[in-house]
């Protein structure tokens, strides 16, 4: 946008304004909304079954058949009438609160029926991470999984891809569900289980449902040891939806209209909350249509997700900044795409790490080419042991927010170091961890407060209305041999934004060092492009580091002090492991994992000379 020309309005958020209480007892800050909690469901299942009663032909779940290629839909009435099937298959098994109904394979139709189904009986649903069963050799992490929770049903949707993860669990202690049971009498067929007659005991199990049943086990990305098991009540789930509905306010939207159904196309998977406890939930909750994405944001799965976004033209759309990146950078070479994209939506989510402002003023110049105005870009934040706790609900001219707290939730911020901690307490945080009671002494204060690891800061101290910004991870942070602090949660990102779109993410490195290096993931569109002009990867790659030093050396001229400074970068050819825990499922980078896991590579940036492939600034 040339200076001096006005950026054109927001289109409008039907959201309230911020109006927060702020309190002080000693150094920590209590901080709750103005707003009171707004309408939510008696339990997640009993949703499911009023949005059947209310409309049971529309279209709830929608995704591609993998053989015709063209999408299947199941109707909420239908989701209704499966999952009571299923709940009474998984009673006849043997499944209930305490014998759980673990799931191996992804995202798909008979996945949510079979995490619906679990939780009307009070099986706590376990999605497992792919990875842990697909990538695995030793499935340790796998069988900490299963070891800490004893599932009584393990489903995986294709049998074949899990025959090697099942085969490492416990023989005969559970049953095997399967919509591919490829003659195995040892499988049972999901169809068949979906033809059982529901028992008047799948009512009454539903009937003793409260806020304090654990509807599903989450666990933990295991980047800091195995993964732990968070139990995720039906009252912290629909807690989070009443703070959101505290929130909405239709009459600020004069476009809105109730009688439309939503589109949402999504890929985030439902081991964690953003998929599952926020986008799906959320979207059975507001009636809406939940397109189920095959793609991921991976140069060999990226694509899906486009076509996907061709044909749905979704209204609301929530992901990880490494996701948006790759569609803006698609979207900016497509113009049919951007049309399709923008052609319903209403607002851009975003969460699992921080949008860079690069990126954010790349999707506004889009949203004003296709619609002349600019897209509210919000984010909610949270864990798996809190779900969402904070959003940022009102037009916001920058990134970086974490928002104010939903309602319902109070955060505490508590000086560490220099940095304000957060902690958190509220209807939607976990009792504590599964069966690890010195675990939870350690996670939760003296107030029974949870700590997250996180820091925030203030956008105007003299006013909190403004909001929070993330300020980084506690435990990220670290000091130069100067004794000077370096912010990764803040020096990343804007790192990235300024080397964008060239790389896609970056790992600061440098405690205890004279100074701040970083190793860099080059972004795949980019190293195409690069390779395809060069007609040579060898050269394209070099062609890229030349450019890539160009950036860096202008992002350092720009900033003052040694802690704002990349001195060496390094491109990485290998990816971040997944199977490793160096980056989550939905796209966050564990810092401390990734240089632990690279050693050699950090050593070799700090080297006398410098080692071949760094780049010196």
């Amino acid at each position: 946008m040339p200076e001096g020309q006005t950026l054109p309005a927001f289109r409008p958020l039907p959201q309230k304004a911020p109006d927060v209480r702020m309190t002080r007892k000693g150094d920590a800050i209590y901080i709750e909304a103005g707003q009171a909690p707004g309408v939510r469901p008696r339990t997640i299942p009993h949703c499911l079954d009023e949005r059947a009663t209310q409309h049971p032909d529309r279209p709830f779940l929608r995704e591609r058949d993998p053989t015709t290629d063209e999408w299947v839909t199941l109707t909420y009435g239908d989701a209704k009438t499966i999952s009571d099937s299923l709940a009474q298959a998984f009673l006849d098994l043997g499944a209930g609160p305490d014998a759980p109904v673990m799931l191996l394979s992804g995202n798909s139709i008979r996945a949510a029926m079979v995490i619906l189904a679990a939780q009307k009986i009070g099986a706590p649903a376990a999605p497992i991470s792919v990875p842990y069963s697909t990538m695995s050799t030793d499935f340790d992490k796998l069988k900490h999984c299963f070891n800490t929770v004893k599932p009584a049903v393990v489903f995986a949707e294709q049998l074949a891809p899990f025959r090697k993860a099942i085969a490492a669990l416990p023989a005969g202690a559970f049953k095997v569900v399967s919509a591919a049971p490829e003659g195995d009498n040892a499988v049972i067929a999901y169809d068949a289980l979906c033809a059982i007659a529901p028992t008047p005991a799948v009512g009454a199990a539903m009937a003793r449902l409260n806020d304090a049943s654990v509807a599903k086990y989450l666990f933990t990305s295991g980047s800091t040891g195995m993964p732990k098991p968070v139990p995720t009540t039906q009252g912290a789930m629909c807690s989070m939806i009443g703070g959101q509905e505290g929130l909405r306010d239709n009459a600020r939207d004069p476009e809105y209209d109730p009688d439309r159904v939503d589109n949402f196309l999504d890929w985030l998977p439902w081991n964690h909350i953003s998929g599952s406890n926020v986008n799906f939930n959320g979207a059975l909750w507001n009636g809406s249509t939940f397109w189920i994405d095959g793609g991921k944001p991976t140069a060999a799965l990226f694509h899906e997700t486009i076509r996907n976004v061709r044909e749905c033209s979704p209204s609301v759309f929530g992901t990880a900044p490494i996701a948006l990146s790759m569609l803006a950078e698609a979207m900016e070479q497509d113009e049919t795409l951007l049309k399709a994209f923008f052609k319903n939506m209403r607002s851009i989510g975003y969460g699992g790490a921080t949008l860079s402002d690069d990126l954010y003023d790349r999707l506004q110049a889009l949203s004003i080419k296709a619609t002349g105005r600019r897209i509210p870009i919000v984010t909610m934040y949270g864990a798996t042991e809190t779900q969402g706790i904070t959003a940022v609900h009102w037009e916001v001219e920058r990134v970086g927010l974490v928002g104010l707290p939903l309602p319902g939730t109070t955060l505490k911020l508590v000086p560490n170091g220099e940095k304000l901690e957060v902690r958190v307490k509220g209807p939607t945080v976990m009792p504590g961890y599964h069966n690890d009671p010195k675990k939870n002494a350690e996670v939760f204060d003296e107030e029974g407060f949870y700590c997250l690891g996180d820091a925030v800061k203030f956008v105007d101290e003299t006013d909190p209305n403004k909001g929070l910004i993330f300020d980084g991870r506690v435990g990220e942070d670290f000091k130069l041999s100067s004794g000077t602090w370096v912010s990764v949660g803040t020096l990343r990102p804007d790192f990235v934004a300024a080397c964008s779109p060239l790389i896609f993410d970056a790992v600061i490195c440098g405690q205890d060092k004279d100074f701040a290096t970083a190793l860099v993931w080059p972004s795949p569109v980019a190293a195409e492009q690069y390779i395809k002009a060069a007609g040579d990867p060898s050269k394209g790659l070099a062609s890229l580091a030349a450019d890539l030093k160009s950036r860096a050396a202008a992002f350092n001229a720009s900033e003052q002090g040694s802690s704002r400074r990349i001195r060496r970068l390094m491109i990485l050819t290998e990816g971040p492991s997944i199977d490793a825990g160096e980056i989550t499922d939905k796209g966050y980078v564990n810092q401390r994992l990734v240089i632990s896991r690279r050693a050699a590579l950090v050593q070799a940036l700090y080297a006398e000379p410098p080692a071949p492939g760094v780049i010196t600034l």
